[in-house]
């Protein structure tokens, strides 16, 4: 332990800008350490009565882009610059408390041996501490601090991610002790992504696709495994029902390792939501830098594409939104965006109007797996 405290785990000279994957003795020692150092300062004559918490900036200010030598992948990463949260400052006072009550509830966890999701330990901080948790994305700042602050992935503090993530198609998956799972059976339902990431990375996982295609909207996902349209393009389905969540990143990052030569294809709604989502899944995100980055995979922007709206009749398209510009204005701002897409991105703001997935439909309810199947043939130039 007193190897430990005198590490440089946790002061600002230690170029430490991605979370971990740890055991939990190793995240139970780094809380400890913690505790420790916040004591020895509190005693110190020499220090401030009350130490601030060093925890990574989680902003656009601090993020970067790391890009592929030989390759085109590129990922979000946050470099090494610090902002705090403390105890003297009326505007972070309880944003510094929380962080130690959320450390307390995952040292709890560990000890115990169990994993809870965001919104079970939501319930359990409101229950044991209103005062500072009055809701869900308190908690779920708070836990994005810890990783901030003790530079571990949430699993690794015992933190479960809440999937709602499907996938169907050409993959055959076995939990271990389980039996093996064919989605291509799974009906227009697909097979449920577990948040459990241990138990995903311990799944065996076979494949005869050629193709994995993300798709945004559940709806759309649901058409297309009802049409069973991996047996005519041999695929995989996967979609996170709009923006992704961590296990369904997760998944489609473990699917990319396991098959790395099959192309990763994304069809998204034709608007700036739905470029931000593909963004999601291809370069990571900025809120969680320290842990999403490692799950970006080199993710293809199939459609719905500027040249498609040749496709869509005019009364299909829909007026942009307040909110669609502020994320059109966000986007822009990105380093990260290629000139192809900025460029689209450009196109929807001008136009002042979005196009949606279904609008394809006004080609016939069978055209969505025709116009699939082009736009792959074409995918050279994506």
């Amino acid at each position: 332990m007193s190897d430990l405290m005198k590490s440089s785990l946790f002061h600002s000279h230690r170029h430490l800008c991605h979370a971990e994957i740890l055991t939990p003795a190793e995240v139970k020692a780094r809380i400890e350490v913690a505790v420790l150092n916040f004591l020895r300062i509190l005693n110190s004559p020499t220090s401030p009565a009350i130490s601030d918490l060093p925890l990574i900036q989680r902003s656009s200010k601090n993020s970067r882009v790391s890009r592929g030598l030989l390759t085109d992948e590129s990922s979000i990463f946050l470099s090494h610059s610090f902002t705090t949260r403390s105890l003297m400052k009326p505007s972070s006072a309880k944003a510094f408390v929380r962080v130690w009550k959320v450390m307390e509830m995952c040292y709890q966890l560990l000890m115990k041996e169990k994993r809870v999701t965001q919104r079970e330990l939501f319930y359990k901080l409101l229950c044991d501490s209103p005062e500072f948790f009055a809701s869900q994305l308190e908690v779920n700042r708070s836990i994005q601090d810890v990783v901030a602050l003790l530079r571990c992935s949430r699993h690794s503090l015992g933190i479960m991610a809440s999937s709602r993530g499907l996938v169907a198609g050409r993959l055959m998956i076995q939990e271990p002790n389980k039996e093996v799972v064919d989605c291509s059976m799974c009906g227009s339902s697909g097979y449920a992504i577990t948040g459990d990431l241990s138990l995903l990375e311990k799944m065996s996982i076979q494949s005869d696709a050629r193709y994995i295609i993300v798709v945004e909207k559940h709806a759309i996902f649901q058409r297309l495994a009802e049409d069973r349209i991996f047996n005519q393009i041999p695929s995989i389905l996967i979609t996170a029902k709009g923006y992704p969540d961590i296990a369904t990143r997760f998944l489609l990052h473990r699917l990319s390792r396991a098959f790395p030569n099959l192309p990763i294809f994304a069809l998204v709604d034709w608007n700036p939501a739905g470029l931000a989502i593909l963004g999601t899944y291809k370069f990571g995100s900025i809120g969680m830098g320290l842990e999403a980055y490692k799950y970006a995979c080199n993710v293809k922007w199939l459609g719905v594409r500027g040249n498609d709206l040749q496709l869509i009749p005019e009364e299909s398209y829909v007026p942009l939104k307040p909110r669609d510009l502020q994320i059109a204005k966000s986007l822009m701002s990105c380093d990260m965006l290629q000139d192809s897409y900025r460029e689209e991105l450009a196109m929807m703001v001008q136009s002042g109007k979005r196009a949606e997935i279904e609008a394809l439909y006004f080609n016939g309810y069978d055209f969505l797996g025709k116009y699939i199947a082009r736009k792959i043939v074409q995918a050279d130039y994506i």
